[in-house]
């Protein structure tokens, strides 16, 4: 019996493909973004070491009360500039971008561009 790849094998499938080009390293970690329904989560990673440097989500105290919905635009707008922040803050100001596999459009776009806008470079 032959089965339907759901829209989130495809994604996986995709995601594994830039994963093998796209390596954090210490001096320009990765920064992830993973995407659910209801939140959006982003993280920046040092491959080489396997260490999540830091992270921002739709869930963080500083994001939770102010966000009516977490899984949308304005949430995802809202994560950016706090990953942003917080990276700066850890002293990291380059990163290589991973949308996780996602189309390069709406939740992901927004979060790229505001943590460019905040002052991230990718």
């Amino acid at each position: 019996m032959i089965t339907k790849a759901s829209k989130n094998d495809l994604r996986k499938k995709r995601h594994l493909r830039v994963r093998k080009k796209v390596f954090g390293t210490a001096e320009r970690p990765r920064l992830n973004v993973y995407r659910s329904l209801k939140n959006i989560y982003a993280q920046i990673i040092n491959d080489e070491t396997g260490v999540t440097l830091v992270a921002a989500s739709s869930l963080d105290k500083e994001l939770k009360d102010k966000l009516a919905n977490g899984g949308n635009k304005e949430a995802a707008k809202a994560v950016g500039q706090l990953i942003a922040k917080k990276a700066l803050d850890a002293g990291i100001k380059n990163v290589v971008f991973d949308r996780g596999g996602y189309l390069y459009h709406g939740r992901i776009l927004e979060l790229a561009n505001a943590a460019r806008e905040a002052g991230l470079e990718f």
